[in-house]
């Protein structure tokens, strides 16, 4: 039992309320029973047979007075019956049967004696059980009260008016029990169906965190993956010309390039580190200024190193939506990355953007697949590139395929859909 503000919560584990903050129980008396719940049940106990056994000792009005063995034998029940309340929570009906056999196998004239032992009976039932269960025993009991009493008026028809009396006084007693009970029950059933619901909001609430945290972390490694692969790719080939070349000015320029590479490389990262530590960044807001990374930027970079790569354009890219064409340039930038990496005898690599009224269709094709470098094609070395590339697509609701075409050539397309234009409202007519 672990508890919250003194209020027991049964069947939780440590820990299971923070953050729910539940007020304690009004009244002092009502903490204490729910502090407390075998004395409690004790004292149901006791008070039922303080109330039942003096019923016992006095001489009712019918004719035919019990024996003292009689009486013994309804003490027995009556006290085995109030054992059995120390029960009622986790064995209602049970209980309730125990409480009920008495007034069905006790003469009339102890019955009586009996009346209070259902109505505390019933009272479990409902509150520990379900108000269906309660009322379904209450209609049991009341049957074998009622065929009970036929029983004994066809044995003494003179006493008709007192067994009559006697069934009604305990059925009416057995449905106040039932009433309180189901009312109690309900409300106890209620607040239990509050709390766990909140446990449940608290649950979800932690796991739509971690998903956030995790899709985060995921859009920033893939942010920084395009950023790093691709400059450092470009740095590589321009160093390793710089080296082959025997020119010092064509040196000295490749060199230059590595430079401004590098630089624009340390922009977007100090760019997206930047949206990362704004506080009043809103979430899912673009890691890089669209000024520092186009499309027509990551075919002059490939250029520059170069890689024969002929950009084809049709539209206008600068009005899509920034997400959009953020995807679209990282797109072409990851593609040319992998040709400059797996493609490297390639002689033509084609990149081709179109703006259409409904979407955006990006394909990227080089024909160093069979180039007979060993592992020239893209993809065939285990990386994060082209899931990268669909996971990007994806984000904006776009799909992305990549693989081989025509034997020869290594294909990446993808189509990123915009949105619908807002339509304007039709004007009224006079």
């Amino acid at each position: 039992m672990s508890r919250r503000g003194d209020q027991p919560v049964v069947g939780a584990a440590p820990g299971a309320d923070d953050g729910l903050l539940l007020p304690r129980p009004p009244g002092v008396l009502r903490r204490f029973w729910a502090r407390h719940p075998r004395f409690t049940d004790a004292l149901v106990a006791g008070i039922a047979l303080l109330l039942s056994l003096p019923a016992a000792t006095f001489r009712s009005g019918f004719p035919t007075q019990p024996t003292p063995a009689q009486v013994w034998f309804a003490v027995v029940l009556v006290v085995l019956a109030c054992v059995a309340l120390l029960l009622r929570r986790t064995r209602p009906l049970l209980v309730f049967a125990a409480c009920v056999l008495p007034a069905v196998v006790l003469p009339p004239s102890l019955v009586p004696v009996t009346h209070l032992l259902p109505a505390f009976a019933l009272y479990a039932v409902a509150a520990y059980r379900s108000a269906r269960a309660c009322w379904i025993a209450f209609g049991v009991a009341s049957a074998a009260f009622a065929l009970s009493t036929g029983a004994a008026v066809i044995t003494a028809p003179a006493e008709v008016s007192l067994l009559v009396t006697t069934l009604v006084s305990g059925v009416v007693a057995m449905l106040v029990g039932g009433l309180l009970g189901t009312n109690v029950g309900n409300r106890r059933r209620y607040l239990q169906a509050l709390i766990d619901r909140s446990r449940q909001l608290l649950v979800e609430r932690d796991q739509q965190a971690q998903l956030a945290a995790a899709a985060e972390r995921t859009r920033i490694a893939r942010e920084m993956h395009d950023i790093v692969s691709h400059n450092l790719t470009v740095v590589v080939a321009l160093a390793e010309g710089a080296t082959a070349t025997p020119d010092p000015e064509r040196a000295r320029a490749a060199t230059q390039q590595i430079a401004d590479t590098a630089r624009g490389a340390l922009a977007e990262m100090r760019a997206m580190l930047g949206v990362l530590r704004d506080p009043d960044a809103r979430p899912g807001a673009l890691l890089a200024p669209l000024e520092s990374a186009t499309v027509a930027d990551a075919v002059e970079a490939a250029q520059r190193a170069g890689f024969p790569v002929v950009l084809h354009t049709e539209g206008a890219l600068d009005d899509v939506p920034a997400d959009i064409r953020l995807a679209t340039t990282r797109i072409v930038q990851e593609s040319l990355t992998n040709a400059m990496r797996h493609a490297a005898l390639a002689t033509l690599i084609d990149a081709r953007v179109v703006v259409g009224r409904t979407a955006v269709d990006i394909s990227v094709t080089n024909d160093g697949v069979a180039s007979g470098v060993a592992g020239a094609e893209p993809g065939s070395r285990g990386g994060y590139g082209i899931p990268g590339l669909r996971e990007r697509a994806a984000h904006v609701g776009g799909t992305l395929e990549a693989g081989p075409a025509d034997g020869r050539r290594w294909t990446v397309s993808a189509q990123l859909p915009l949105p619908l234009p807002a339509t304007a409202p039709e004007e009224r007519e006079p």
